[in-house]
């Protein structure tokens, strides 16, 4: 071990006692049965897009599945109007420009919801619309809620039909050759596309006042980028859908609305082996399959729809400030990816097997395991004892290599034998999954396809989910762990896959954590554990351009901006998860003396929360426990420029980590 200078061994002594206050604060927050799961904060279209959801459905003036009446609505309103800035606009994250979707769809569930138009904070949202081009500018999504509420014509909807279920396998255009997430998307609104349930709301509610021109108002709009071929390509496809929807479309659309209705379904909230609570276990497919079968007559009596209420409003989430209360909707659970997390730091800071926090969360993994054959077995074939995981507490359709990562790493680091073999279970599905290009991606086995990237409802910048580096990053440390190296075929694909995604300056984008810090830890550990040297000119660069990005109190932090404008990459307000990230990247390349992790660590260890602290409403506005860090600021991505997101437990588990790893160095 290197010497240790006087600042650095009184730095060690402060890291210990960093490490056992945050496992105490771990500790505090695990669940009865042994899981964590923090709060998952999206931006304010989860609360504006139930909203509409409610007046849709003509639910507005019913009870909620719970029994509550119209004053959890208005909870769900003010939760709304707390999130507007004092430009009148809503953005994707603090900070952010004005999202224009955002504010018209918040602007017009305000409106239905009885605030005045002439209001302040309704006026100054519609100046800034205005401002901006008016409501016609709004992405394709957002469309087919106003749609549905009769403020835009149909003919502003991108055509999705039904039949594309009837696609052969191998068409470019095949429903498994878009991203996971998009099926569950678009195979409930192709139904809805094609029912069209339009509410006439009165003319008070209308939004009319927000759009500039009335023909590109009930037009297509040209929301996604794309070469002049294509964008005319998808145009006239779209204008030959619309001409035959009056005439019944294909011969095949009964029986395709059947068979979208039948795929949905099979996907649905349902117990079993096909575990599932809602379709894709995530907001938007939620609340498209209940505007789905209410276009099909469902009645909201049916089973189906009451268990879909149900799971979708699991996502409440009251607050208070002592004197009124609000509901904030969460996009969806994160007990795996929190509790695989949190295990793997309990394990960086020297816990194992036998401890009963370790235990308990052992035997919570093991039971989330899954063998089910969902989509992604589409295109994998798969050894009979392979297993996944998946993010939230019941998805078995939707399994992903990122979580299953995550927790076959965490479960072989305690020491359980029970949990090894899980976790080499999880390797072999891993191996399945690998890309032909090297890379992995979220939930399936797949290639990038550009040209999906052009069809008009491609605009959420999600169509698709090819490999990406911070993934393919991430499966390398759980090789890694499980006795792979660069001697073997799959790690060395991998590692030509990564390298060959690595920016001038050094660094990686990251597609599931902002940004280039995160895709930079992600990329760039895995390589090292399977044995890549610490001297390679492409780490050592790496290296530099973390060190680049260091702030003089040791910090660092990045802006979600950086997806929209690379000279802000490495650039923000400093957090505690970023610079957790940039920290253990350090160590990894020049070991845990070099003085930009030293610095880092100090930063670490200053800014956690003492009990004084802790009791500080100005200093610790989430409340959490002692042992935490504050961190108010959007560290995780959804879909890149368009959906960002606050994992409440980031400021906990990362920082631990990166604090224990510096201090068992120096034990």
């Amino acid at each position: 071990m290197s010497m240790i200078t006087e600042p650095t061994a009184d730095l060690t002594v402060r890291a210990e006692h960093c490490v056992q206050s945050g496992i105490e604060a771990l500790r505090s927050l695990q669940q009865g049965d042994g899981h964590w799961c923090g709060l998952l904060q999206g931006d304010s279209i989860l609360e504006s897009e139930y909203l509409l959801m409610k007046f849709i459905l003509h639910q507005e003036q019913e009870l909620m599945r719970d029994g509550s009446g119209s004053e959890t609505l208005e909870q769900i309103a003010t939760g709304l109007r707390r999130q507007q800035r004092e430009d009148g606009t809503w953005g994707q994250y603090p900070g952010a420009d004005m999202d224009l979707s955002a504010t018209v769809k918040a602007y017009f569930a305000l409106k239905l919801m009885g605030d005045d138009p002439e209001a302040e904070h309704m006026s100054s949202a519609r100046e800034s619309i205005l401002a901006a081009g008016g409501a016609e500018g709004i992405n394709t999504f957002s469309n087919f809620y106003l749609a549905c509420l009769g403020q835009v014509s149909w003919n502003a909807v991108p055509a999705i039909p039904p039949e594309i279920i009837y696609l052969p396998k191998w068409f470019y255009f095949h429903l498994h050759k878009v991203s996971a997430w998009t099926r569950t998307m678009i195979l409930p609104l192709a139904i809805v596309t094609t029912r069209r349930p339009t509410r006439k709301l009165d003319p008070s509610q209308s939004i009319d006042e927000l759009f500039v021109s009335e023909r590109a108002r009930h037009s297509l709009g040209r929301t996604v980028e794309a070469p002049f071929f294509w964008r005319m390509f998808f145009g006239v496809v779209d204008r030959v859908l619309k001409l035959l929807h009056p005439i019944g479309g294909t011969p095949w659309r009964r029986s395709a609305v059947r068979k979208c209705t039948d795929w949905v379904l099979s996907r649905a909230s349902q117990d079993g082996e096909a575990a599932t609570d809602g379709v894709g276990a995530i907001f938007p497919p939620m609340v498209y399959v209940q505007i789905m079968l209410y276009s099909l007559g469902w009645p909201r009596s049916h089973q189906v729809l009451r268990r879909a209420e149900k799971d979708l409003d699991a996502f409440f989430v009251e607050q208070t400030d002592g004197a009124r209360s609000w509901i904030m909707i969460q996009p969806c659970f994160s007990p795996v990816w929190d509790t695989g997390y949190t295990l793997y730091a309990l394990t960086e800071c020297g816990l194992r097997e036998g401890d009963p926090t370790v235990d308990m969360a052992i035997q919570w993994l093991l039971g989330k395991e899954c063998t089910f054959r969902g989509d992604w077995a589409e295109d994998v074939d798969l050894p009979a004892d392979a297993s996944g995981w998946y993010f939230e507490y019941h998805n078995a359709w939707y399994p992903d290599v990122d979580d299953t990562a995550q927790v076959a790493m965490a479960l072989h680091r305690t020491g359980s034998a029970a949990g090894h073999a899980a976790g080499a279970r999880g390797v072999k599905w891993l191996l399945a999954m690998q890309n032909d290009d090297g890379g992995w991606a979220a939930f399936d086995r797949t290639k990038h396809r550009q040209i999906l990237e052009y069809i008009p409802f491609a605009d959420h910048n999600a169509m698709q989910d090819p490999s990406c580096p911070d993934i393919t990053g991430r499966i390398l440390e759980c090789l890694a762990w499980h006795g792979l190296t660069t001697q073997d075929p799959v790690v060395q694909r991998a590692l030509s896959y990564i390298q060959s995604c690595q920016t001038e300056e050094g660094a990686w984008i990251g597609r599931w954590g902002v940004n280039y810090l995160y895709g930079t830890w992600q990329a760039l550990l895995g390589p090292i554990r399977c044995g890549v040297s610490r001297d390679e000119p492409w780490v050592q660069g790496a290296g530099d351009w973390i060190r680049s990005c260091q702030q003089e109190d040791g910090s660092f932090g990045e802006t979600a901006d950086s997806y929209i404008d690379p000279s802000l990459k490495g650039r923000g307000v400093s957090t505690a998860s970023q610079t957790a990230w940039a920290a253990m990247t350090l160590m990894e390349i020049d070991g845990v003396d070099d003085p930009s992790v030293v610095k880092a660590i100090d930063w670490l260890c200053r800014t956690q929360l003492d009990a004084t602290a802790a009791n500080d409403p100005m200093q610790n506005p989430d409340g959490d426990p002692a042992g935490s860090w504050c961190e108010l600021e959007y560290t995780g991505t959804g879909f890149p420029k368009v959906f960002y997101l606050r994992y409440h437990m980031y400021r906990l588990y990362f920082p631990l980590m990166a604090v224990a790893r510096f201090a068992s160095h120096h034990r």
